[in-house]
């Protein structure tokens, strides 16, 4: 998979915050970096699950949930994302780790939506890995109590392999895409606890099978949850925030996580 990629360029990580116009021109050029071809061989995935273990540990003496967002390019996970931050607001402190291989884009779209947000150019890459995020949660500095979503790079391939230290994983499959991307994609959907679908609001116009859709995906991830969502509408919405606040809860240590203010009905 990786083998052909160029998965080892260097990311370009910084912060946004919101009120704070970023100034750097979108482009972000990598100079002379054109990104080199790796073998992804047992030991660089031992490499960054030994990493992956470092931020998990980090992240729960912090008592910050840490959430894997993946999905193809174009699927909605921004949108889905502005939608939360701003149904949300003054409800839960959100931090996003926004990743791209180019462009600040979706992070400027996150951080005028009231995030705190770090911007994880990869150049080449085709995926966030663990170092990556290291970097990009000591930049962030999440306060405790809080929910980071790492929106990972579009692709449905290379961010099912990598341990990035979260807590779940969450994908979109949106309508749009067909309804044969959980057979056509198995290993992205079957590290899954939660698939979202989304962009529901444009079924009427599609010739999209949504019960065939979820039917396989209970065949390739029994385990998973599956929620219809749509973040243009709101349609769905509601259990959404649930599944994020049953995780919140899980996750919560001993006297650490303050609850939800105020609780959502």
């Amino acid at each position: 998979m990786c083998g052909t990629c160029g998965c080892a360029g260097e990311a370009d990580i910084r912060l946004l915050t919101p009120g704070v116009v970023d100034h750097e021109d979108h482009a972000h050029p990598h100079g002379d970096d054109e990104g080199r071809t790796v073998v992804l061989q047992e030991k660089v995935l031992a490499r960054n699950d030994g990493l992956a273990q470092q931020n998990r540990n980090w992240l729960r003496a912090r008592n910050v949930l840490a959430i894997n967002l993946m999905s193809s390019p174009g699927a909605g996970k921004t949108t889905l994302l502005e939608r939360t931050a701003s149904d949300l607001a003054g409800r839960l402190v959100l931090g996003v780790i926004e990743g791209d291989q180019e462009t600040a884009l979706d992070a400027e779209r996150i951080r005028r939506a009231g995030c705190r947000v770090v911007q994880v150019n990869t150049g080449t890459g085709c995926h966030l890995d663990a170092a990556m995020v290291g970097r990009a949660l000591r930049s962030l500095d999440p306060p405790a109590g809080s929910v980071v979503v790492i929106e990972n790079v579009g692709n449905l391939v290379c961010p099912a392999l990598f341990d990035l230290g979260e807590a779940c994983r969450v994908v979109l499959a949106s309508v749009t895409e067909g309804a044969d991307k959980p057979v056509k994609y198995p290993h992205m959907f079957a590290v899954a606890d939660l698939v979202v679908i989304s962009k529901t609001d444009l079924l009427p116009y599609l010739d999209f099978d949504l019960e065939r859709c979820i039917a396989d995906i209970g065949r390739v991830s029994p385990g998973a949850n599956v929620l219809p969502v749509s973040a243009r509408s709101g349609d769905g919405s509601g259990q959404w925030y649930d599944w994020l606040r049953d995780r919140v809860s899980r996750s919560a240590s001993p006297g650490g996580r303050p609850p939800w203010n105020p609780p959502m009905a």
